[in-house]
């Protein structure tokens, strides 16, 4: 037999791991820092960390429970219904269930470009097509407008606005996705990608689902929370969508190591404000201290045009600094660099001013 045709599919492909590009140079683990997938620095939550632990004598058990528990949570931080919580593993995995929910064989959704390419690669393992909008480079940097994407907008059934922006670190206002969602059509759902959320001096769009049914909100445990191994995410839906959950749902749709986890995170402000301040000294340093022109960024990273990403990529790999190399995004002149800690992120920026001063 032959398998379905794949030829419009393409490869989701990560940043590579320390241990991978150390055996790759015949090199020690400890001689590199990884700045090129957007991991915290800090590890996970320290009383995720327990929680995990703790969690190994159960995972003979389906997390019926401690799922239910993780949504109530996480319902009552938002202030909405444990029905509009959608857990499931990883931010990718919320991406599957909305489009499950929403797309028939043919729909069309509108992504940004550059951007993350797991919302096109889900909407074509849904029998979905594909639109892209621009997200472009302005006078003042990236720019993420209401105005590119409506410009681009054909009345596709799903729009998925990132913000804060992969990898350009652009975001957009509350008004600004009210602006889409106005100006799309009645059965458009507009997705906001708050991955990067918790590092936004911004308030998040869950706000809009008091009033609105067009707008859902995609959240991780990757990022601030540091729990990016246990592949945790979740989707914030409109009120009015019920049982949609339940027939949409892989069985068990987070784990009970990933739910425990979860559950010790939401109560770890410790943790959250230590590396979202982190962040906020890392990224001004990046700006000030790194010769390359930066952009404003509202994530954990910093983009950075150094004039050719893939030799600067290798040259900085070399000296044991790991970041990305942003050609894959259509970027072939930026690099992303993570904010690590503050001993690495000053290594990073002073490999890197060697690096482009050679």
């Amino acid at each position: 037999m032959e398998l379905r045709d794949l030829s419009d599919h393409v490869e989701y492909r990560a940043g590579r791991g320390i241990e991978e590009v150390a055996r790759e140079l015949g090199r020690d683990p400890s001689d590199f820092v990884k700045l090129s997938s957007n991991e915290n620095p800090h590890g996970p939550s320290p009383k995720a960390a327990v929680a995990i632990r703790e969690a190994a004598t159960e995972v003979h058990r389906y997390p019926k429970a401690v799922h239910a528990d993780l949504t109530a949570a996480l319902a009552e931080q938002w202030g909405v219904t444990d029905e509009q919580v959608w857990l499931a593993n990883g931010g990718d995995g919320a991406l599957d269930y909305l489009a499950r929910a929403t797309l028939d064989p043919d729909d069309e959704v509108l992504v940004p470009t550059p951007g993350f390419t797991y919302y096109g690669m889900s909407a074509r393992f849904h029998h979905g097509r594909v639109s892209e909008y621009a997200v472009e480079e302005g006078g003042d940097g990236f720019e993420m407008t209401p105005e590119a994407v409506l410009d681009a907008y054909d009345g596709e059934r799903v729009v998925y606005l990132t913000s804060p922006h992969n990898p350009t670190g652009a975001r957009f206002t509350l008004d600004e996705v009210e602006t889409v969602a106005d100006e799309t059509d009645e059965d458009t759902l507009v997705v906001v990608d708050e991955a990067y959320g918790e590092f936004a001096d911004a308030p998040s769009a869950v706000s809009l689902l008091d009033e609105r049914d067009d707008v859902a909100v995609l959240r991780t445990f990757s990022k601030a929370y540091g729990l990016a191994g246990t592949r945790l995410g979740y989707a914030v839906v409109p009120g009015s969508w019920g049982d949609a959950y339940a027939r949409v749902q892989t069985p068990f749709a987070a784990s009970v190591v990933a739910c425990e986890a979860g559950l010790a995170a939401l109560g770890d402000d410790e943790h959250v404000a230590k590396t979202t301040e982190s962040v906020e000294w890392g990224r001004e340093y990046i700006h000030d201290e790194l010769d390359a022109r930066t952009y404003e960024s509202h994530g954990n990273f910093v983009l950075a045009n150094v004039g050719d990403a893939a030799s600067v990529t290798e040259a900085a790999k070399r000296d044991g600094v790991l970041i990305r190399d942003c050609t894959s995004f259509g970027l072939p002149e930026h690099v992303r660099v993570t904010v690590g800690t503050r001993a690495e992120t000053d290594r990073a920026v002073d490999t890197l001013n060697e690096v482009l001063g050679e």
